[in-house]
């Protein structure tokens, strides 16, 4: 498996809030994480970066070849609330920072399984045998109002609150997060980003998007597909690939 990634900061803002870290452990499992940080330019960029870093770190430190599903599944929580407890101290110690957050998607990539621990409106699409299909459910007002059938996916991407999230890491002292598991054949693609790529596209353009190209080339495409819409916000995209 392989393991690519990149971020932009699109073409209005002043500073890139998103941040992205990714690697590949002895045994040949991957992992990848992206957070999209809120909170003004100093606030998102610190929690965007400081969660993402924690959570390397310590995943690097928690890994063991050989750990079942559940244990993986363990260690990745445990990760997550560890970042989320350390942006939550710092937002209440820096009157600066207060009330910052970020979203989070953390995957790890084994033995032909995805494991993702999420929160927020960052999502993961598995991309296999020519269908595209989201892991991922948004914490977000407009999620909860297509879950109810009031209005459509389409309505979602222009609707005046797109934008407001339900969840977020570091702005409760415990966070709530979401665990998934699905199926990764050889020759399978996770594709893991932030509103900035997929408020843009319906699941049919990114499959379409995704059949475009591989690897690095396959990064540049999407963020300059988002660009090319307005890139209205920053732009972060992982890829794993089977």
């Amino acid at each position: 498996m392989r393991v690519y990634s990149g971020s932009d900061i699109g073409l209005t803002r002043d500073s890139n809030q998103d941040y992205c870290k990714t690697g590949v452990f002895d045994d040949g499992a991957v992992w990848a994480v992206v957070c999209d940080g809120m909170g003004g330019a100093n606030g998102g960029c610190t929690a965007s970066t400081v969660a993402a870093d924690t959570i390397s770190e310590k995943l690097a430190e928690l890994y063991r070849p050989g750990m079942t599903g559940d244990e993986i599944r363990e260690i990745m929580e445990c990760s997550v609330q560890d970042a989320n407890r350390k942006v939550f101290d710092m937002s209440m110690e820096d009157s600066s920072l207060y009330g910052m957050g970020t979203t989070v998607v953390c995957a790890v990539a084994r033995d032909n399984r995805l494991h993702i621990v999420h929160a927020g409106d960052s999502r993961a699409y598995l991309v296999s045998s020519g269908e595209i299909r989201r892991i991922t459910t948004d914490h977000s007002i407009v999620q909860e109002l297509v879950s109810a059938g009031q209005i459509t996916d389409e309505q979602a991407r222009i609707h005046p609150n797109r934008n407001i999230i339900t969840r977020a890491l570091g702005v409760e002292a415990y966070l709530n997060t979401d665990y998934n598991t699905a199926d990764f054949p050889q020759g399978s693609q996770l594709m893991i980003c932030t509103d900035g790529l997929c408020g843009y596209f319906s699941d049919n353009e990114l499959l379409s998007l995704m059949q475009s190209a591989s690897g690095d080339g396959l990064i540049s495409e999407l963020i300059n597909a988002a660009k090319n819409q307005g890139g209205r916000d920053n732009i972060t995209v992982a890829l794993i690939e089977g």
